[in-house]
């Protein structure tokens, strides 16, 4: 993917240009994909880190720090989640917070210094439109597979005629939409991230360290935000898709409920009928 080229007096900043190779006719932009694999490797190491301090057996079989953190933030996450939505399968807390940290990663790849008028050697790959729509597409067509395993295919697709058959083709288009709106979200405020850092760059050296350093905070908590409105819409999608599953499953609990103490008053009952019985023929 290209972009605008950011022009000043005697100087030239290029913005959306990749490192690309062609092979059989496909173009790969090399420096997202290398950003992405440095990014998915920290992510998997911080991730063997955090389970290695997990294990360790200590001798007074006090918790590590690293496990304290962790199973607070966790918790947390999955408190939140069970009370605004629900219970939801175990399986997308662990994805929620997993895409959180690696796009967190990938936005603040966006903040390592570069050389002025060059492009950048890490460059934050959620600047190309190409790695936000791959991760989207993770997240819907996950929401999908979930939503007709939760509810099966004819209750997941029922839910596009509610609450009127008419509204087909717009429940339809809303849900193609989704994964579009996800994508360019992330994408946009990262890529105009870019732009504005382009910009600072073309000022003259001695005045760029406090516009530069403002930005770069500001930058830091776009970045921070956009990670975590990502893996909320992700949780949220899953909630929209298990959507009247739970209350199904307490009603049919409340009825099993309802009969086994139906059942019970009824033994009861009949246990004191049989007991009356040989007084009254006494």
């Amino acid at each position: 993917m290209t972009g605008p080229v950011v022009m000043a007096e005697g100087s030239s900043i290029e913005i959306g240009q990749h490192v690309q190779r062609t092979v059989n006719g496909w173009t790969f932009n090399m420096d997202t994909i290398w950003a992405t694999l440095i990014a998915g490797a920290i992510v998997i190491g911080l991730g063997f880190w955090a389970r290695s301090n997990l294990t360790k057996d200590a001798p007074d079989h006090v918790p590590t720090k690293i496990q304290l953190v962790w199973e607070a933030v966790v918790n947390q996450v999955n408190t939140q989640v069970e009370q605004s939505l629900g219970r939801l399968h175990p399986y997308v807390v662990p994805l929620a917070v997993s895409l959180f940290f690696f796009i967190l990663i990938c936005n603040w790849f966006e903040l390592i210094p570069s050389e002025p008028g060059h492009t950048h050697l890490l460059p934050a790959p959620t600047a190309d439109v190409n790695l936000t729509y791959a991760l989207a597409a993770l997240v819907i067509v996950s929401v999908w597979v979930y939503g007709i395993r939760t509810k099966g295919a004819r209750g997941f697709f029922k839910h596009f005629l509610e609450p009127f058959a008419w509204l087909l083709p717009l429940n339809l288009i809303e849900e193609l939409i989704k994964p579009v709106t996800l994508a360019l979200r992330l994408f946009g405020n990262i890529f105009a991230g870019g732009i504005m850092l382009a910009l600072i760059g073309l000022i003259p050296l001695y005045a760029t360290w406090l516009p530069g350093i403002i930005w770069k905070l500001f930058d830091m908590f776009i970045g921070g935000i956009q990670a975590f409105i990502f893996a909320l819409l992700t949780v949220l999608y899953f909630g929209m898709a298990a959507a009247g599953h739970d209350e199904h499953a307490e009603q049919a609990e409340g009825h099993d409920v309802l009969d086994e103490t139906s059942t019970t008053a009824t033994g009861a009952d009949a246990e004191k009928d049989e007991s009356k019985e040989p007084a009254l023929a006494h």
